[in-house]
């Protein structure tokens, strides 16, 4: 069970983290407002496989992430870890957090060298 100090760490982490996420999506949004699709997967010889609507693929990670982060923040606080695996709450929470944000930041990176090659 966790204690009154993870109480107050292991939320402001996942909050830390989406904020970010966030913040990330609105510069992107402005980056990129004269696009009205953006990719969001591509192929192994880097050619887009579908796009989605600016607003829709720009959100879609905040998104996740909020659901997922809150998912993993309640059971780290409610559940009972096993034997072995007490004190781990917060680096899962924070590594969590962490691939959130990678994983995002890769995906505008990949949006922004996918549209520059596009203009050329």
């Amino acid at each position: 069970m966790a204690t009154a100090a993870e109480f107050a760490t292991e939320p402001i982490i996942a909050l830390i983290a989406i904020g970010l996420l966030i913040r990330m999506s609105v510069r992107a949004n402005a980056q990129f407002h004269d696009e009205a699709r953006l990719p969001m997967q591509w192929a192994l010889n880097g050619s887009v496989n579908w796009t989605a609507p600016r607003s829709f693929a720009l959100a879609l990670t905040p998104i996740l992430a909020s659901c997922i982060l809150t998912a993993i923040v309640v059971m780290t606080l409610t559940l009972q870890p096993r034997p072995g695996q007490e004190g781990m709450e917060i680096p899962v929470v924070f590594f969590g957090s962490i691939v959130f944000v990678a994983a995002h930041g890769f995906h505008l990176w990949m949006i922004k060298k996918t549209l520059k090659k596009n203009d050329l």
